[in-house]
């Protein structure tokens, strides 16, 4: 197909539904509240230049195993979501299995379409979401990453992200025919509407279903005096000149995602302490994987960054066990999603 032409059957700027009472996930009891990271396993690329198929890297995979046993340290497992140039590199699969001998850590999907095959779409910045992408498109694409990752890690992928939290009205079908249980291709608060992507303004922190498939949204709060306004007073913040940093720097308003990348430390144990006072269930935290290592993402630009990110770990984790939020594994998750709730008894 000519790159410069879109594909028809895109459906760009796909707005969200919010979950109705009875698709939100009802936790047992005893599964208490949790937390779970996702790293987002990929490429190394130029965040300020156009999306390309490929001028990447991937030297930074040597630094995950020295970053996951910080983690296995504490006792936390990380969920890896790699995408295709992951997958097939056999020196990337090898240090993501040697992490993967603790046992509790996990293997899933995150999908960039423009450097997944086939290569049928334009690239353009609405096809970079692969949600907006003809059906038959996306499900071959899905198709070429879940066989590579199986093929390299000798199981399926259970848990699914869509890059650039790219889901669109398809997405949940495909991965539950494809035997997926967990998308976490929401980013809560969150719109995308203006590079074609999807808008998540309706969408909250707590897990819910859709169909056979747990989606479980980035965890994102609002913090500050004027919180209770939510996304509608922060997006109406967004159309005036300088609307949302005047409140985030007189404390009214801050909009707060769980990663430590381009979140400062005090804000992020502010939104934890909000997220677990608001009675979300799983905490749901991530980063990028080439964030590991100086020099590959806006986030660690360099020996400082990168301790100033180990930081940021080693106080929210703190925290999150003063707080008795334990973290969970993939499977745990899982698991416990499709428990029924245990009732007491009167």
């Amino acid at each position: 197909m000519d790159q410069s032409t879109p594909l028809p059957g895109a459906v760009p700027g796909y707005r969200v539904p919010p979950p109705t009472a009875a698709d939100l996930i009802a936790w047992p009891e005893d599964f208490g509240t949790r937390f779970t990271i996702f790293v987002d396993t990929e490429e190394e690329f130029d965040w300020d230049a156009p999306l390309d198929r490929d001028s990447h890297g991937l030297s930074h995979v040597t630094a995950i195993p020295a970053a996951h046993r910080r983690f296995a340290e504490r006792g936390v497992p990380l969920t890896y979501l790699v995408d295709y140039p992951i997958a097939t590199d056999p020196v990337a699969t090898d240090m993501l299995r040697e992490v993967l001998a603790d046992g509790v850590s996990a293997v899933g999907t995150q999908l960039h379409p423009w450097v997944n095959p086939p290569f049928d779409e334009a690239l353009t910045p609405a096809n970079s979401f692969a949600g907006n992408l003809p059906e038959a498109l996306e499900a071959a694409k899905i198709d070429a990453l879940t066989e590579a990752i199986a093929s390299a890690f000798g199981a399926a992928p259970r848990a699914y992200r869509a890059g650039r939290y790219g889901i669109g009205p398809a997405t949940a079908g495909l991965l539950a025919a494809r035997g997926y249980a967990l998308d976490s291709s929401m980013r809560s608060s969150y719109r995308y509407s203006d590079e074609g992507g999807p808008d998540f303004a309706a969408v909250g922190n707590h897990a819910f279903r859709i169909g056979a498939i747990v989606e479980l949204p980035l965890t994102t709060v609002f913090t500050g005096l004027a919180r209770r306004g939510g996304v509608g007073l922060y997006n109406a913040l967004g159309k005036l000149p300088k609307g949302r940093g005047l409140f985030a720097r007189t404390h009214l308003l801050s909009r707060v995602a769980l990663t430590p990348e381009e979140m400062p430390l005090a804000d992020a144990l502010e939104a934890v302490a909000v997220a677990v006072g608001e009675g979300v269930r799983v905490l749901n935290f991530s980063f990028h994987s080439p964030s590991v290592a100086p020099g590959h993402t806006p986030y660690v630009r360099d020996a400082a960054d990168l301790a100033a990110f180990h930081h940021w770990w080693d106080r929210i984790l703190g925290d999150l066990e003063q707080r008795g939020v334990a973290p969970a594994s993939l499977g745990a998750i899982i698991d416990a999603a499709a428990l029924p709730p245990k009732r007491t008894l009167r």
